[in-house]
């Protein structure tokens, strides 16, 4: 072996080392990142909110010292109040009607209703997803993932020779959108992944799968460490 093969034996070696670590710092770092900057801008937004009010009424003019973080403190009771109100008939009756002027406006719909699909799927994807499961969709040898909705009922089950599950495959890296299909449940591999980590892996587009095996599998050394040590307990002599 030559002085320059051994240079590019290790310059390859080091540019895959570089790109693993470095790719594998963005994917915990990018996370922790994106959700402290969206913190401190949320509550920053909300103590220049503060600055609007006259000098008589803010905080500082009722307490002595000055709050830090005061603003996080009145975004959380902003969301709670908000959350409160849109509970109730009137405040549904108010998001509607904001919903209403907001799909009026060209850019601001789009941007706006592709949010709220988002947000809303992400929160009650553990309510409306029962199981994850895998289906041979588009062709058979290929696999796709899916979430099972239900249990066909009525007229479309008693048509079909075997019990037909309601699933529902999205589309990535948009989960909102996908199809429906009713499957022979025979058809269906179950997951044991929850819905969380499958709507991370499809927005992810199997980038964060690995985070899945090895949640797993720390799952699965704690337990057999409990089991471990719970036989030792019960065997230890007195």
């Amino acid at each position: 072996m030559t002085a320059q093969d051994s240079s590019g034996g290790f310059m390859a070696l080091l540019r895959r080392f570089i790109k693993a670590n470095l790719f594998a710092g963005i994917l915990v770092l990018t996370p922790l990142v994106a959700t402290f900057l969206t913190l401190r801008v949320a509550v920053r937004w909300v103590d220049k909110l503060l600055l609007l009010l006259p000098p008589q009424y803010r905080p500082e003019a009722f307490l002595p010292f000055a709050v830090p973080g005061l603003g996080f403190l009145l975004l959380i009771v902003v969301l709670l109040v908000t959350g409160l109100l849109v509970r109730n008939f009137l405040g549904r009756r108010l998001v509607d009607l904001g919903d209403a002027i907001l799909a009026r406006i060209p850019l601001v719909s789009s941007l706006y209703s592709g949010i709220k699909q988002l947000v809303e799927t992400i929160f009650t994807s553990s309510r409306d997803f029962q199981r994850v499961v895998l289906i041979e969709y588009p062709r058979k040898g290929l696999y796709t993932m899916a979430f099972v909705t239900g249990v066909a009922v009525g007229e479309i089950q008693s048509k079909t020779a075997s019990k037909v599950l309601n699933v529902f495959v999205p589309t990535t890296p948009n989960p909102t959108s996908g199809f429906y299909l009713m499957v022979p449940e025979a058809d269906v591999i179950p997951l044991e992944m929850n819905v969380e980590d499958a709507f991370k892996l499809l927005i992810s587009g199997g980038i964060l799968s690995a985070e899945h095996e090895k949640s797993k599998n720390r799952k699965k050394k704690t337990a057999i460490k409990a089991k471990n040590t719970s036989q030792e307990e019960t065997h230890d002599p007195l």
